[in-house]
């Protein structure tokens, strides 16, 4: 008898340490790649760092005047209600431009939506290959340079879980995907 309370026991803190994952629709399921790249505040943030926690990731630059205001703006959106939640997950903002967004200019960019920095990281320090690599390549979107220094990138907010794996991608336009994406958050903290 005493076997079969240790097993439940085991299984018990199994399930409760899952989360919530399993309510939680997924569309995708792409391990994420290792990663180390350097913050607006020229700090470093790898992969490694961000296992074992939930985490939202973006594409951007700071140059976009199309599509990138209003996905920064959702992202800020989506911290400021996560806080009010007392959730914080990580939140990455990948530059499809590092060439021109160095930490400074990630910095200034940043300030002006007020991003919590203790719970989000707007990345650069690597070449345009590298980064185009990852969003083709892990996160199944195109990125490619365009004529008079403009990228084109998606639009999507991805969901990755505790184990580093992409589970899920919004559509950083549509106000109801977003609000999926925090619910989704809640469900899996």
């Amino acid at each position: 008898m005493g076997r079969i309370k240790l097993i439940f026991y085991f299984f018990l803190v199994f399930l409760v340490s899952c989360g919530n994952e399993a309510d939680i629709e997924t569309n995708m399921s792409e391990p994420m790649s290792d990663f180390q790249f350097t913050t607006q505040d020229k700090d470093t943030l790898s992969f490694e760092e961000l296992k074992g926690d939930w985490w939202i990731a973006n594409f951007m630059y700071t140059s976009c005047e199309a599509v990138c205001p209003i996905t920064t703006e959702r992202m800020a959106d989506i911290q400021k209600t996560l806080d009010k939640e007392g959730l914080h997950p990580h939140l990455v903002s990948f530059s499809v431009d590092p060439e021109n967004d160095t930490p400074n200019v990630l910095k200034e960019y940043a300030s002006q939506y007020d991003a919590n920095f203790d719970s989000w990281s707007f990345l650069t320090g690597y070449e345009f290959e590298t980064i185009q690599d990852l969003s083709q390549e892990t996160f199944k979107a195109n990125l490619a340079k365009g004529a008079v220094g403009l990228r084109s990138h998606g639009v999507n907010f991805y969901l990755i879980n505790p184990k580093g794996v992409i589970v899920k991608k919004y559509n950083g336009m549509n106000k109801e995907e977003l609000e999926m994406l925090v619910s989704d958050v809640k469900k899996g903290m």
